[in-house]
C-alpha cells in the first residue's frame, strides 16, 4: 500500500500518522512545500508578542521523529498536478509518482486583497514559521503598522504589536472585529481594549492600494492615506484547492472539497482533510469551511485511518472555538444572535455577566456568556461569550450541549462546581438559561 499525502499541516501529519498506525507496513509519503512540518502556526502572534519566548517553543517534533516512525517527508517538495485516472501525482523536479491512495490536506490561504501595490515588500501574512522568524527581525525597527481586516489572526496581531510598542492601524468594511462571526455586544470589552492601548480603528473603510518604492510606505483607503512600515493581511480563510479542481474533485459551495463521513472525496481512492475540506453544520447542514487545528487533525486522522484500510468516520461539526484577545478571551460554538439572523434562523437569546472565581479571591476575572436557544422547544443553538478566563472550558461544554440537545431548562437547572479558587457560587452559563426564561 503506497498513501501519498499532499499537505505538511495538523491535517496531513495526522493522516500520515493514521495510517501508519493502521497498516505498519504501508509506505506513507507526504509532500509539503514547507520547511518544516509539525509545528504550531496558532503560536506565530504570540512569539511576536514575546507571550512565547521563541519560535523554537512551536515545533512539536524533529525531522528524525518522522524518520523513526518511518513516514517518509518530502520537504519543499511541490506536487504540480493529480491524475485520478492514473494514480499518480506529479511532483516538481522529480516526475510522477504512484499512489494507491492519495489524501490531500492542501490548506488554505489569505484571500487576496487585490489592489495595487499587492507585491510590494513589507506586507505580511502570518502562516510559516520561518518567515515568521524574519518578519520578527524586522518587528524590532517598525514603527507603524496597518492590519487588512480584523479576522482571527488579526485579532491576536493587534496585541502583539501593541506589546512591541508598534503603532496600529486597523482597516475593515465591516462594522466590528470578527463581524462575520462574533456580536457586537460580544466583542465590545476588546474593542474598548484596543481603543484603550491607541489602536486607530477605521470601520466601514476599505483599502485601494499600498504605495512604496519597492517595499510598503503607507497605506492608501477611501478615507485617506496611513503610514506604515508593516501591512498584515487579515482576511478571511479561503481553502487552497487548485490541484483539485482541476483533477476533476467535487468542489462544494465554501470551495472546499465534498467529503463524506470517512473524509472520501469523489473519488474512492482520494481523500482531504482540513481547510481544503467542507464539513456539514450540525444543526443547520450547511457546509462550513476554515475551522480549527483540532478539527484538521482529528479530519486528519479519519482520513489516514479510512485510507489505509480502517473504519473511522467523522461527525458533523458544532464548532467550538475561541482565543485571546489581548487581555480579553473571547469563544464561543455554533453561532451566535448576528449570523443566528443572518441565517433566518428564528431564535431567543438569554445573557448574563458573572464572574469566574469567588469575588474575594485574588485574579478574579468577568466574563459575560450569550445564550441562543430555538424558540418553543428551548433547545440550545449556540453560544458567544467573552472574559478574562475560563472561555475554552465552558465553549467545549457548551459544544456537547448543543450537540446531545440540551435545553435551556436543562442548563438553567445545571450544577456547577463552586470552590472560591476555581469557580462562583453562581454559573454564568446557569444565570443566562435563567434570564432567556425570565424573559419569555
Amino acid at each position: 500500500m503506497r498513501i501519498a499525502v499532499i499537505g505538511g499541516g495538523a491535517a496531513g501529519i495526522g493522516a500520515a500518522g493514521a495510517a501508519k498506525g493502521i497498516d505498519p507496513s504501508a509506505e506513507v509519503v507526504v509532500y509539503t512545500a514547507d520547511t518544516d512540518v509539525a509545528y504550531s502556526p496558532c503560536g506565530i502572534p504570540y512569539v511576536h508578542g514575546r507571550e512565547i519566548e521563541s519560535f523554537e517553543r512551536l515545533f512539536l517534533a524533529t525531522k528524525e521523529q518522522y524518520v523513526n516512525t518511518g513516514i517518509d517527508v518530502r520537504y519543499e517538495t511541490t506536487v504540480t498536478a493529480i491524475d485520478p485516472a492514473a494514480h499518480q501525482v506529479t511532483v516538481a523536479g522529480h516526475g510522477e509518482a504512484s499512489y494507491d491512495r492519495l489524501i490531500i490536506a492542501a490548506g488554505w490561504n489569505y484571500a487576496p486583497v487585490n489592489v495595487p501595490g499587492a507585491d510590494l515588500d513589507g506586507i505580511y501574512e502570518v502562516k510559516y514559521i520561518r518567515k515568521a522568524m524574519e518578519w520578527d527581525k524586522r518587528l524590532d525597527s517598525c514603527k507603524s503598522a496597518v492590519i487588512v481586516e480584523a479576522g482571527l489572526i488579526a485579532l491576536e496581531m493587534v496585541a502583539a504589536l501593541v506589546h512591541r510598542g508598534i503603532k496600529v492601524t486597523v482597516v475593515d468594511e465591516a462594522s466590528w472585529p470578527m463581524a462575520d462571526v462574533i456580536d457586537p455586544d460580544i466583542i465590545e470589552p476588546v474593542r474598548q481594549s484596543w481603543q484603550d492601548a491607541g489602536v486607530d480603528m477605521q470601520w466601514g473603510n476599505r483599502v485601494t492600494a499600498f504605495v512604496g518604492d519597492g517595499s510598503v510606505s503607507s497605506v492608501a483607503t477611501e478615507q485617506g492615506d496611513i503610514e506604515a512600515d508593516l501591512v498584515i493581511i487579515g482576511t478571511h480563510k479561503v481553502p487552497n484547492n487548485p490541484l483539485a479542481a482541476a483533477a476533476g474533485l467535487k468542489i462544494g459551495a465554501t470551495g472546499g472539497l465534498i467529503v463524506d463521513s470517512r473524509m472520501r472525496t469523489s473519488d474512492p481512492d482520494i481523500y482531504a482533510a482540513g481547510d481544503c475540506t467542507e464539513i456539514p453544520h450540525g444543526l443547520t447542514n450547511i457546509p462550513l469551511q476554515g475551522l480549527s487545528g483540532s478539527h484538521a487533525y482529528a479530519q486528519g486522522k479519519t482520513a489516514g485511518t479510512n485510507a489505509a484500510g480502517g473504519r473511522r468516520d467523522y461527525r458533523p461539526v458544532f464548532v467550538p472555538w475561541g482565543l485571546l484577545a489581548g487581555e480579553w478571551m473571547i469563544g464561543g460554538v455554533s453561532f451566535g444572535e448576528t449570523l443566528a439572523t443572518a441565517l433566518g434562523a428564528k431564535h431567543v437569546v438569554g445573557k448574563a455577566q458573572g464572574i469566574t472565581r469567588a469575588r474575594y479571591y485574588p485574579g478574579v476575572k468577568p466574563i459575560i456568556v450569550k445564550l441562543v436557544a430555538e424558540p418553543g422547544t428551548l433547545r440550545l443553538m449556540g453560544a458567544q461569550m467573552v472574559g478574562g478566563e475560563g472561555i475554552k472550558e465552558r465553549a467545549d461544554f457548551l459544544a456537547m450541549a448543543v450537540r446531545v440537545g440540551l435545553s435551556v431548562e436543562e442548563l438553567a437547572t445545571m450544577e456547577n462546581v463552586y470552590s472560591p479558587a476555581i469557580g462562583a457560587l453562581n454559573e454564568p452559563i446557569s444565570v443566562a438559561a435563567q434570564n432567556l426564561l425570565a424573559a419569555l
